[in-house]
């Protein structure tokens, strides 16, 4: 019968009620704490993060030297997962490829075989498809794990040990930098050049308290795996490695290696027939991808934000050549780079974020000196222990030893125990005072050992292991014996990564950017004539050319039934048109941006929000460094400048201020020399007064101009006093009429004024 018991302990006595905000908040800490300190964040000591550790720890287990044959990358992914890393094997591979990517890595650990992605932005093969081994760089890195440099620790499951770090000497951290994002915080160091840090590290080891510009003197800046150039100011980098924290602009470089002349060859500029040139990129900023980059370069010239660039081709074998060619020879080659770096990450920026965990595994965001000072210590620990692992092995052998020779000098006795007695190690031990040690190595000692000859050799090796004795205990009792060992070893490795080899060559240039090409997208348009043509109905076109405007300033185009000319005026594809509406708003439109003349043009109001109650008042071609005198219907007005008057978007800027009914009735461009105003009012009474009178504003309701009983402004002009007042004539003469003897109805601004002169036009219009 089944045993239908009940258990003696109720489960649910186990549940414990706790507030819930609590129970969350201690156990989010838990696992803030654990992203912390064992995923995201390198060691400073070995500037690893746990799984890189665990791939190489694992790859050396497997013996997979830089010598050895390549083994299956899924081999080592298995056994990491299996055995140190309980993670998912795709992040695993992931950042095995990384390891083994030289356009990621400066120095790269991992030497893989097979595909391993590209500059590109390609994926690599899956696992079962690629193989790999470790790089001498690796084994640098993992160089005295057997020499008990430091402490080893269980695995997940406890069936196996990893080391907590690795002791090398190369300095990785710095090196091959390290990105993280943790919980609250993050960390982003880019690599350097190994020589360089080490240079940095001997000076720090001679002179503890160097001052941060001396280290900086020695290391200059990031270099990044992928070359190109650093264009900050040598201050401002200082100052991110003096804090830990800043950033970098990064460019990629021109240079075009079949150019003929140097400067060109530097430039990246590669003459062709004709005077037409070309632009050659040969490295791209760190972390961008080649064929990202393209992308935006082809995307810019579609949407027609480089109108100066024809086509872009990509050239790339084992090295980058992206080729650019420009729309014309009469393109600049420094304006074109300008806005390639303005317009595409052509320019980077890459972060300094020195957050690492130090030997406490305790997170901190350390400046270099503190870094290098840090890293330093940590090395003369691992040299203290190398050596008295390296002591205990000489005392252990020398104990043997001693024991070897007392067997030699008393050899027959040592055999006549041996076979006469059943129990020969007490024996021994008793009558020559030997240690149990001593006495099972004796007894061990195969017989071709017994020949006279080895006792030499043995005394030889005894003396020598007690001189190297003598001399590492002189290594830790002397500060001073273990700094100038670090830097004996420190130099030995800059040699094999100095600047004169193929690895230790620096590839980024730190070079301070002349200052920046002010650049607009005018300057990259082709410079055009055009005639703008604007209808009564507000429908735009551009004609190619400066064409006749005839007597009437409005040409000979066709409009829409119901539709004839308002505007139209001669300019540059170059220039900027402001359309003014009689509310006081002004618009800005691109002279390169007309629809073309064939047909009836497009409504502008497709294309600047002008409120469908107003009517535009008068179309201006922008000129830099000039005025205009706007006036409104009752007779108040003001001076602006030109340059006030663009606007950056198409909802357009509010410039005259109208109270009521009032609109904008004068709009008049200022020419040079000009130095009086006159004003002609609707009871057809003229005023004049100097242009002094008149405010300049940026924006506002303005002055009275004139003073009215009835009515209103009719029109206003500026015009030069020794010249006189000139005014249109009637017909289709096209003539004007001056009248010199103004000074009758010169008053001061805000008069009333009296009758014009005889012959002026009925309409009241200058």
């Amino acid at each position: 019968m089944a045993d239908t018991a009940e258990p003696d302990t109720d489960p649910f006595d186990a549940i414990v009620d706790t507030p819930f905000d609590s129970a969350l908040s201690e156990r989010y800490l838990v696992y803030a704490l654990s992203t912390i300190t064992a995923r995201s964040l390198p060691d400073l000591r070995d500037g690893l993060k746990p799984v890189h550790r665990r791939l190489l720890w694992a790859m050396r287990a497997m013996r997979l030297g830089p010598d050895s044959a390549y083994k299956k990358s899924a081999r080592v992914v298995g056994d990491v997962i299996g055995k140190y890393h309980p993670h998912g094997d795709g992040a695993v591979y992931d950042a095995m490829v990384r390891l083994a990517q030289d356009w990621t890595l400066r120095y790269p650990l991992v030497q893989g075989q097979g595909n391993f992605g590209n500059i590109d932005g390609d994926n690599p093969a899956a696992y079962r498809y690629t193989e790999c081994r470790l790089t001498k760089t690796a084994i640098d890195l993992m160089q005295g794990l057997d020499e008990g440099t430091v402490d080893f620790i269980p695995t997940y499951n406890g069936e196996e040990v990893e080391p907590e770090i690795f002791p090398g000497l190369f300095p990785n951290l710095l090196a091959n930098g390290s990105s993280g994002i943790a919980v609250g915080m993050a960390t982003s160091i880019p690599s350097h050049n190994a020589a360089e840090v080490i240079e940095a590290t001997l000076e720090l080891i001679d002179n503890p308290h160097v001052e941060h510009a001396r280290l900086m003197e020695l290391m200059h800046g990031p270099d990044f795996a992928t070359g190109g150039l650093i264009v900050d100011s040598p201050e401002s980098i200082s100052t991110a490695y003096e804090t830990g924290r800043g950033s970098f602009r990064v460019r990629g470089r021109f240079y075009a290696e079949e150019a003929a002349a140097p400067e060109d060859r530097e430039a990246g500029i590669e003459r062709q027939k004709g005077g037409a040139y070309q632009l050659v990129i040969s490295e791209i900023p760190y972390q961008v991808s080649k064929g990202k980059l393209i992308e935006q370069i082809a995307a810019a010239i579609g949407d027609k934000k480089l109108p100066i660039l024809e086509d872009v081709r990509d050239e790339s074998d084992e090295d980058i050549r992206i080729v650019l060619i420009p729309k014309s020879r009469n393109v600049d080659p420094d304006l074109l780079k300008e806005s390639l770096y303005k317009l595409t990450d052509l320019e980077s920026r890459f972060s300094l974020n020195m957050n690492v965990l130090d030997a406490t595994r305790t997170p901190m965001v350390m400046g270099l000196k503190e870094l290098l000072g840090h890293w330093v210590t940590s090395q003369l620990d691992i040299l203290q222990r190398r050596t008295n692992h390296r002591l205990g092995k000489i005392a252990d052998r020398l104990e043997l030893l001693e024991g070897y020779i007392i067997a030699f000098l008393n050899l027959d006795r040592v055999i006549e125990i041996i076979r006469t007695q059943d129990e020969p190690k007490p024996v021994m031990m008793a009558e020559f005072g030997l240690t149990d040690r001593q006495t099972e190595a004796i007894l061990n000692m195969r017989l071709r050992s017994l020949r006279k000859l080895e006792e030499m050799a043995l005394r030889t090796e005894k003396d020598a292991l007690l001189a190297e004795q003598e001399e590492l205990e002189k290594l830790l009792a002397s500060p001073a014996r273990q700094r100038t060992r670090l830097k004996r070893d420190l130099k030995k490795l800059h040699g094999e990564y100095g600047p004169d080899t193929a690895i230790g060559a620096r590839r980024t240039e730190i070079a301070e950017a002349a200052p920046t090409v002010e650049f607009s997208m005018d300057a990259m348009i082709e410079k055009e004539p055009v005639t703008v043509v604007l209808s009564q109905k507000g429908w735009v076109r551009g004609a190619k050319g400066h064409v006749d405007l005839g007597k009437d300033g409005c040409g000979d185009f066709k409009y829409k039934e119901g539709d004839g000319p308002a505007f139209a005026a001669h300019c540059q594809t170059t220039d900027k048109l402001l359309l003014i509406g009689d509310d006081g708003r002004i618009f800005t439109l691109g002279a390169d941006k007309l629809p073309g003349a064939r047909g009836f043009g497009e409504p502008v109001r497709n294309t600047l929000d002008i409120d469908a109650a107003a009517q535009i008042t008068a179309l201006v071609v922008h000129e830099a460094q000039k005025q205009v005198l706007f006036a409104s219907s009752i007779g108040k007005g003001f001076v602006a400048d030109t340059a006030q008057l663009l606007a950056e978007t198409r909802k357009g800027r509010q410039v005259v201020n109208l109270k009521g009914d009032a609109k904008l009735a004068v709009v008049r461009p200022i020419d040079a020399g000009h130095d009086h105003v006159a004003a002609v009012g609707e009871n057809r009474k003229l005023v004049v007064f100097t242009l002094d009178e008149m405010p300049v504003m940026t924006r506002g309701q303005g002055v009275t101009l004139q003073r009215y009983r009835d009515g209103g402004l009719s029109d206003a002009t500026t015009f030069t006093l020794e010249e006189g007042l000139s005014w249109a004539m009637g017909g289709d003469s096209g003539r004007t009429r001056t009248e010199n003897e103004i000074g009758m109805w010169k008053v001061a601004r805000g008069a009333a004024g009296r009758l014009p002169p005889q012959g002026f036009p009925k309409d009241n219009k200058f």
